[in-house]
């Protein structure tokens, strides 16, 4: 089998995908809280349904974000300082992607039962993902602005065997 040719940050294409991936994720779990928040405050119910439906797409986004993270992660060939935050990343990726479509799933049954109302338990279990989206974006940035992985003088040195 070829060897898989890479560019000069150590990707078969011009670009990371997983942070495309990523930035949807977090945009439909914020926006999902966001909308549940205002629709419990305000009781404008029609919220509910916009949250329910964006949470869905997460789930499906996320497994998405998680496949091309692992993939590119591969490709990074990271080096021993940023194997334990590459580690606690994947595993809170992984944990994240469950708890989003545990979530959502419950999201569902509490709208099945009662379209009007959402219990204020569901609204912590939302505030503790949200937690857990900033630890993942905390992480994350640690990868790529810290460790620099895909950034080509890294990936240069990397390459070289500068960095252990």
């Amino acid at each position: 089998m070829p060897a898989l040719s890479v560019n000069q940050s150590g990707l078969p294409y011009p670009d990371p995908i997983h942070p495309i991936l990523v930035h949807f994720v977090i945009a439909m779990v914020f926006f999902a809280f966001f909308c549940d928040v205002v629709g419990y405050l305000t009781r404008k119910h029609h919220l509910f349904e916009v949250s329910s439906w964006n949470m869905v797409v997460a789930s499906v986004s996320i497994f998405l974000a998680i496949i091309m993270g692992q993939f590119e992660a591969g490709l990074a060939k990271p080096y021993g300082a940023v194997e334990s935050v590459l580690g606690y990343h994947m595993f809170t990726g992984w944990s994240l992607g469950a708890i989003i479509v545990a979530a959502t799933a419950l999201r569902f049954l509490i709208r099945d039962r009662n379209p009007l109302k959402l219990p204020p338990a569901y609204l912590g279990l939302a505030a503790f993902m949200i937690c857990l989206v900033f630890l993942q974006v905390y992480l994350g940035t640690q990868l790529v602005w810290k460790y620099g992985l895909h950034v080509k003088p890294v990936y240069e040195a990397t390459q070289k065997g500068l960095l252990q």
